[in-house]
């Protein structure tokens, strides 16, 4: 199979907030949206995330289980700018030992946003990077 593109679609009665969310603390930019639908791009070029209210006895995420990774050149830097805007931390901003320094977050409907940049692993995790 040849991917182009992979994206997570949430179904949720949360659709505003959500789009409000990741507009304002994410840079996201919306590209398709239709009310009750919405498409929307992490960045200039960045991947997308979609959040959709149920249709016809679809059921809802229930908002647990979900951690979206963010990589990000400089972590500290994000850290302190969702701090600043308002943004509770639910992991503190750690270094560890597998290899990144990170915190996280949590978005309206549950999910735990992780926010990280690579640092140079431990010892013992080297031998698990396979890149």
């Amino acid at each position: 199979m040849k991917t182009n593109e992979l994206s997570t679609c949430f179904c949720t009665n949360e659709v505003d907030a959500c789009r409000e969310f990741y507009s304002q603390y994410f840079a996201a930019k919306v590209i398709f949206d239709c009310g009750w639908y919405v498409n929307l791009r992490i960045g200039e070029q960045g991947p997308t995330i979609q959040f959709m209210q149920p249709q016809e006895n679809m059921p809802t995420y229930a908002g647990a289980g979900i951690t979206l990774n963010f990589k990000v050149d400089d972590v500290d830097t994000e850290h302190n700018r969702l701090t600043t805007a308002g943004l509770q931390v639910a992991m503190p901003l750690e270094d560890h030992p597998w290899g990144d320094r990170g915190f996280s977050v949590v978005d309206p409907i549950g999910n735990s946003l992780y926010i990280y940049s690579d640092r140079e692993p431990a010892e013992e995790f080297k031998q698990y990077h396979k890149e």
